[in-house]
């Protein structure tokens, strides 16, 4: 499961360009503030995908 364990595989990790269209903001919409896609925190659900992929490898 540490493989997965990562704000970018996280239900409420969001993604959109900067105003200045260089480059990325990484937010967290349940923390409410910016994150980087390979950082963790204790609040970390994963997305659909990440359970599906998790259950096929046995890691649930």
């Amino acid at each position: 499961m540490k493989a997965y364990r990562c704000c970018a595989a996280c239900v409420h990790f969001r993604s959109a360009k900067n105003s200045s269209g260089a480059g990325m903001i990484y937010t967290c919409s349940r923390l409410g503030y910016e994150t980087r896609p390979e950082y963790s925190f204790q609040c970390w659900e994963p997305k659909e995908q990440v359970k599906k992929l998790m259950k096929k490898r046995g890691e649930v």
